[in-house]
């Protein structure tokens, strides 16, 4: 009778303790966010994914009511950083704010320590935008057709850069040498701003990147842009053709940006981070400052982002065994 009675009582201590915890966890979620906010960055300074994330990040900092700090922690396609990210507590004070190639690296990297899935709940999208194909002013190609021709008459004797290994720029240069039958030599970089600084000093001749990273070089001719991957033309560089217009069949690579948190964190305080994004991306200064990088404001539900994942999980799987892609 003593043990029952005090085996009642442990598990009425029990009880109260998950229940004082659950409501303490409420409270924190409802105060939420009483502390600056760290978004981590998987890209070094420069790059694209860095140029978005710091344009929303006064706007949100004063919707939430506590400032937004970049934290780019680039490597690996973007795998270090996210990696950092989903190994970080699910209190709402550490963001992923990253690339499409969150949706492409687990097809090829066969080892990665976190699930795309599993280890992170959806936020927001918050920009799109294409991927452009832009080389060194003074390499002989003028055109996505003459460097077609020149690798062709010398197989892998032509390089393109991307931000590394994974990231759309990557897929977007084995799309076009898959496509056209010829073979090229990739270089991965550790983001857009290396990447950008080495083809305009002659390291590399091509580079595939998001238009953000590449768009105020090519303005000031320090970069020849040759081609966009979207179906449409973007509105930043009118008169650069579409990989489709230049005969490439159903050639797309459409790169998004978007907001993620560790899993576990708690449903309100991902709404109230998706409602102040929403509501920041509606601003016209900030569409404004996002179009003229190229990118257009996006905001979704964190459901409508969940579904974009899944699909495109699957989606890079397929190309990525096609092209043979695959980083050890």
């Amino acid at each position: 009778m003593r043990r029952s009675n005090l085996l009642v009582a442990v598990l009425s201590t029990i009880l109260a303790f998950m229940g004082s915890l659950g409501l303490t966890q409420l409270a924190q979620a409802q105060a939420w966010p009483t502390k600056p906010i760290k978004f981590i960055v998987p890209y070094p300074p420069g790059g694209g994914t860095d140029v978005i994330a710091r344009i929303v990040q006064e706007p949100l900092s004063q919707a939430l009511g506590q400032q937004v700090i970049i934290d780019n922690r680039g490597g690996a396609g973007g795998s270090i950083g996210t990696d950092i990210a989903a190994k970080s507590p699910s209190d709402g004070y550490t963001v992923l704010f990253t690339l499409s190639s969150h949706t492409i690296n687990p097809a090829i990297y066969p080892k990665l320590a976190f699930d795309t899935e599993r280890d992170f709940l959806p936020v927001s999208l918050v920009a799109s935008l294409p991927q452009i194909l832009v080389a060194n002013p003074d390499f002989p190609a003028k055109s996505v057709k003459e460097v077609i021709e020149m690798a062709k008459a010398k197989p892998d004797s032509i390089a393109y850069a991307s931000v590394g290994n994974g990231s759309p720029g990557h897929l977007a240069g084995a799309m076009m040498a898959g496509s056209a039958g010829v073979s090229m030599t990739h270089i991965p970089y550790r983001g857009g701003g290396p990447a950008v600084t080495d083809v305009m000093a002659g390291q590399v001749p091509l580079l595939w990147v998001s238009i953000p990273a590449a768009a105020n070089y090519v303005k000031a001719g320090k970069l020849r842009a040759l081609a966009v991957s979207t179906v449409k033309r973007s509105p930043v560089f009118p008169d650069v053709p579409t990989m489709a217009e230049l005969g490439f069949k159903d050639y797309e690579v459409d790169s998004w940006y978007a907001m993620f948190v560790p899993a576990k964190t708690p449903q309100q305080i991902i709404d109230t981070l998706y409602k102040a994004t929403v509501k920041v991306l509606a601003e016209p200064a900030v569409k404004e400052k996002l179009l003229g990088q190229g990118a257009e404001a996006v905001g979704s539900t964190p459901a409508q982002l969940g579904a974009i994942v899944k699909n495109e999980l699957a989606k890079w799987k397929k190309v990525a065994k096609d092209a043979g892609i695959k980083v050890e």
